[in-house]
């Protein structure tokens, strides 16, 4: 048999055991090029100026290659060590470390290089789907095309031949160090097997679960009110991500088999297969591999926590919005409200008009905090408010001697939260109005333009708007009145809208559209969720391999375990329900791990990026579960292979 002969029959084997990473090979680089021929679509920076995403692209392109290069590079690592017997072979038969580095080279090179023509062609098959998917969610009336780039092929090809030199580099050092003798002992010393459970395992295990439910009570309190200052909120947060991914190492490292330990020990040693096959072997690999699942954990959680959160921004997009801008159009200046509904009648759209005066008026509203201001730059004796006559609120009628607040912000109340009822005090410049707080309505009934930083806006009654009126501080005065003009049919709030921006309204700050504003953010939230769940579904998919593999690893390793239990009169269906509940531990213990982590990130700070918690992080986590059970299937199915051939 030649080289030519033994590098092909090698590489038919490594197709046939590796189908995965191949995969996974192709499945990145077509993202890659996908990704880096948006990078250079002209629609992603001249679509109607709508989306300026060529730069967000660009880093995303970025750390995609970063996480496809950590997987490449420890799925090579992987493969060298399972066929160091091969290398040590190659060497008893006379072949040097050199002839044997150019073989392994070559066969590489074939399935590394194939693998990434079939990348890129799929990729470049899919951009045009990839792009109207991006516009769907964006909202981008546009239609995509299917174009080559050159750059972006040149550009693929350039960076996944410099990972291909380091796997290279990493197979050389590897062969250049291992003798004839360590290669073949290099299986059996990989996966270091505890067969006693220490003292100091029973220690660290106990103190990885105490560190992480420590890292969740901070996060539950990070923006309840104890963390007040900047530096206070930053060193909550570095001791949350310490004690979490620490916690998470100890948990790996001692916590599973100290739990698994107590298991066995109530059970009094004796196990049935089922628990000989899933828990004996949870309990004496997971420490040896503590780092790597640690890793996974971590960013199976920023996974998670970041398409959470980037859906929480998209689905409430339209939400907060309307919350900042409670009419489809806001005007605060009566000549060019009337300009714009002129225009509106001449093009024979029906509206309605709603029209607020609003008053700027200091006041003292120490009696009626709910929370400690301490260390926040507020002022509870003098604040700034928007206050509001009665007279111009259909449905509200307050006596004279009472104050109603109304359109408080979730995030605002996270910090600055109000009793019930108590006094304030409206002060003017030579008098002060004592009145009684009657609590807060949720609606809001003028835009943003007129609250300081999300606060409430006051209602009073007439009379008493009219007094404040009358000695009001000019150097506190913002805009006079509040103008909403509502459409009566919405299907002309495309056409009102481009008359808006016509006349130019929509380049003055006190304007608004509500129509533009829930595009744009739209377009903003969509392109990073956009951004996210591409990058997301790659490490799912990288990591998810990663298990992959090390489960191969596990079941040629114990495949002898299967041919004395098989010879001893267990069936195929006796191994294979121990092994699923294995599968269930490994894939399992992970990803539960990483979604209780993400839980607790999106839950302390989810207020700051929309107004629904619940659904959109429910659909992320059904959606992460769900693929990522895929691979646990993938490994049952394997170790039924390795149980059907054990004999």
């Amino acid at each position: 048999m030649n080289v030519n002969q033994i590098i092909f029959r090698n590489l038919k084997k490594n197709i046939k055991n590796y189908y995965l990473y191949v995969f996974a090979l192709i499945f990145s680089v077509a993202l890659y090029f996908a990704f880096v021929t948006l990078q250079y679509d002209p629609s992603m920076d001249e679509v109607k100026g709508s989306i300026k995403g060529g730069a967000a692209i660009r880093a995303a392109s970025v750390m995609l290659v970063a996480i496809v290069s950590v997987f490449l590079l420890y799925a090579n690592q992987l493969f060298i060590k399972r066929r160091s017997k091969e290398i040590g072979l190659f060497q008893l038969i006379g072949m040097t470390k050199n002839k044997i580095f150019r073989l392994l080279s070559a066969e590489n090179f074939i399935l590394y290089y194939s693998s990434m023509i079939a990348g890129i062609f799929i990729g470049f098959s899919v951009s045009k789907l990839i792009i109207m998917i991006l516009f769907k969610i964006t909202g981008v009336d546009a239609i995509a095309t299917l174009t080559f780039s050159s750059k972006a092929l040149i550009q693929t090809v350039i960076v996944f031949s410099v990972i291909y030199l380091f796997i290279l580099m990493m197979n050389y050092l590897f062969i250049k160090r291992q003798s004839i003798l360590s290669l073949f002992r290099v299986l059996s010393s990989t996966e270091s097997k505890v067969k006693k459970l220490s003292k100091f395992q029973v220690v660290i295990g106990i103190l990885g679960i105490i560190l992480i439910i420590t890292g969740y009570y901070v996060s539950s309190k990070l923006f309840s009110g104890d963390f007040t200052t900047m530096p206070q909120l930053f060193g909550a947060m570095l001791f949350i991500l310490a004690t979490v991914i620490i916690g998470t190492y100890l948990f790996y490292k001692g916590s599973v088999s100290f739990l698994f330990h107590l298991i066995r020990k109530r059970k009094k040693g004796y196990l049935n297969i089922n628990e000989v096959l899933s828990l004996s072997s949870i309990m004496f690999r997971m420490k040896s591999n503590a780092l790597l699942l640690t890793v996974i954990t971590t960013v199976s959680a920023l996974a998670v926590g970041l398409l959470s959160l980037s859906y929480i921004s998209y689905y409430s997009a339209e939400k907060s919005a309307r919350d900042n801008v409670p009419a489809d159009f806001t005007l605060t200046d009566i000549k060019d409200a009337n300009e714009l509904e002129d225009s509106f009648k001449r093009n024979q759209i029906a509206f309605s008009e709603t029209k607020i005066n609003v008053i700027q008026v200091e006041a003292n509203v120490k009696d009626i905090l709910d929370s400690d201001l301490e260390g926040i730059n507020f002022d509870p004796n003098v604040i700034e408010m928007a206050v509001v006559s009665d007279k111009d609120i259909d449905g509200i009628d307050v006596s004279p001697n009472d104050t109603i607040f109304t359109g408080y912000s979730d995030l605002m109340k996270k910090f600055i939260s109000f009793k019930d009822q108590g006094t304030i005090k409206w002060k003017t410049q030579n008098e002060t109005i004592m009145q009684n707080y009657k609590g807060m309505r949720k609606e809001r009934i003028i835009s943003w333009t007129f609250t300081s930083g999300g606060l409430p806006v006051a209602i009073v009654d007439d009379t008493v708007f009219n007094r404040l009126k009358k000695d009001l501080n000019p150097k506190i005065q913002k805009e006079p009145v509040y103008i909403g003009i509502d459409l009566k049919d919405d299907k002309d709030i495309e056409k009102a809208n481009d008359i808006f921006k016509t006349l130019g309204f929509d380049e003055i700050g006190t304007y608004h559209s509500l129509y533009e504003m829930i595009s744009t953010q739209k377009q903003l939230f969509g392109l990073t969720m956009f951004i996210v769940g591409f990058l997301g579904l790659t490490f799912l998919i990288t990591s998810g391999c990663i298990l992959y593999f090390k489960q191969m690893d596990e079941g040629e390793d114990e495949k002898p375990n299967y041919t004395i239990l098989r010879k001893l009169g267990y069936t195929q269906n006796d191994l294979l329900r121990g092994i699923q509940a294995k599968q269930l531990f490994n894939f399992g213990i992970p990803l539960g791990i990483g979604l209780l982590h993400g839980y607790f990130a999106v839950k302390s700070g989810w207020f700051l990026f929309g107004s629904e918690l619940w659904t959109p992080m429910f659909i992320v986590m059904l959606l992460y579960t769900a693929l990522y059970s895929v691979f646990g299937l993938l490994s049952v199915f394997y170790y039924k292979k390795v149980i059907r051939e054990a004999l």
